[in-house]
């Protein structure tokens, strides 16, 4: 297959899902569903020409004969498959989606203060219509790019979240996307609406994890809104299949003194795309976004971000950490915008590798745009194997190479962890992070 034909592909695809899956969308949502897809006809799959694509082939999903005609379809897995993957107790409402469509009896939905829910974006759009249509309307098309656009056509569902003014959610949300081993590969595209109104305070933790084996493609966008003084945790988990493709997308913007830290972990995929946008729209914002992935084998990592301070005395921080073995490679493309009359912004941003074998390769890329006055701002970009002499200085402690190297590879790495504020979560991270390392190195495939 060539880029073309994948491209006929999602068109044709389209084309019949409007002509008979669409039907229950009220017409608002049909035509957005038809603008995005002609968004995507007009450029198709980005390519290697692309700069924003420059270092990421979409080789592999090129070759792969997505089967586009149906969604939603493979095994229900069983509640206690799903117990491993929990993030904490099981007092914490979760919402759990298999194969992109929502799956009540596996989800544990607790009610929310008046005024709020949290639950299913496609029942959203029979009980919080106007809510639904507001965000999703205002989300912005500039820079979606060409998955983005295929979400906005094709989503079928995924999670929807209102916390209402005031309200400080006592535990956090889970949200499980499960993939399931499918007749033929699949492509899904959830679609998840957090809404934090003024002065509340929320954790939310998104998963995506595969329960057999298949070749499938997860095309994920999240759009997260903050109010006013509202504060979120968000922690984004990436374990898919060996040969998944993963592409998502997180969009935020903040209001006037939000708070928004945001920890992406990647550890599992063939290949992985994160992109993370955020404007920062009014003064006194504060954002830091952090991310860690663990890859071997032939895995291919790509971290795109992009911190658009367009108002003043706002502040951003970005911390994002590989660790590559085998033929793996990474990608860190990290963009800060300060924008006219921006004056006062403080924004830093830091890259860093680890290299484990001869056969990586990183390509890292820090961008600075700056058009305002009075501002602090910084990036910095460092790849590097294990020291030698730390190595010689924990061997001399009496420890053997294996066990050194693993101490100082684990503590390389969990310096993004330790950012997380939820004891349980970071707890659960760290669980992750070991099953993924062994004897500090990384295996070619996630467990």
């Amino acid at each position: 297959m060539t880029n073309r034909t994948t491209k006929e592909a999602f068109l044709a695809a389209f084309a019949e899902r409007d002509r008979r899956g669409f039907a229950d969308d009220p017409s608002w949502l049909r035509e957005a569903r038809r603008a995005a897809i002609d968004r995507f006809a007009e450029t198709g799959l980005p390519t290697t020409h692309d700069e924003d694509w420059k270092y990421t082939s979409l080789a592999p999903l090129v070759a792969t004969p997505l089967d586009l005609a149906t969604e939603g379809t493979g095994e229900i897995p069983a509640e206690e498959a799903l117990v491993s993957l929990a993030a904490g107790s099981s007092s914490w409402s979760r919402l759990v989606f298999v194969n992109g469509r929502h799956v009540p009896k596996l989800s544990t939905i607790r009610p929310l203060a008046p005024g709020g829910r949290v639950g299913s974006l496609a029942e959203a759009l029979i009980t919080d219509e106007e809510t639904v249509r507001a965000y999703l309307t205002a989300a912005r098309d500039k820079g979606e790019g060409a998955f983005g656009a295929l979400n906005a056509a094709f989503w079928p569902d995924g999670a929807f979240l209102r916390v209402p003014a005031g309200v400080s959610l006592e535990e956090p949300i889970q949200v499980l996307f499960v993939a399931t081993a499918s007749p033929r590969p699949h492509a899904q595209h959830p679609r998840s609406l957090i809404v934090l109104e003024r002065e509340s305070r929320a954790v939310l933790v998104e998963t995506y994890i595969a329960l057999g084996g298949g070749t499938y493609l997860t095309n994920a966008s999240t759009q997260l809104v903050l109010g006013p003084d509202a504060a979120l945790d968000h922690h984004k988990i990436v374990q898919e299949g060996g040969p998944a493709i993963h592409v998502g997308r997180t969009q935020a913007r903040q209001e006037r003194g939000t708070r928004l830290a945001s920890c992406s972990l990647a550890f599992g995929g063939r290949l992985i795309r994160n992109d993370v946008d955020v404007l920062l729209a009014a003064e006194g914002a504060e954002c830091m976004l952090s991310g860690l992935f663990v890859i071997g084998g032939r895995q291919h990592m790509d971290n795109h971000t992009v911190m658009d301070h367009a108002q003043p005395r706002a502040t951003s921080r970005q911390l994002y950490k590989g660790v590559l073995d085998g033929r793996a490679r990474g990608v860190f493309n990290g963009r800060v915008i300060v924008r006219p009359g921006a004056n006062g912004t403080d924004a830093h941003q830091t890259n860093k590798n680890l290299i484990l074998s001869e056969g990586v390769e990183v390509d890292s890329k820090p961008q600075l745009e700056i058009f305002a006055d009075d501002v602090k701002c910084s990036h910095g970009a460092a790849d590097g194997q294990l020291a030698e002499d730390a190595i010689f200085y924990l061997k001399s402690r009496g420890l053997d190479e294996v066990v050194a190297r693993a101490l100082l590879t684990h503590g390389f790495a969990s310096e993004v962890l330790s950012g997380l504020r939820v004891d349980s979560v970071r707890s659960w991270c760290e669980d992750l992070l070991r099953g993924r390392l062994r004897g500090g190195r990384v295996a070619e495939e996630a467990p």
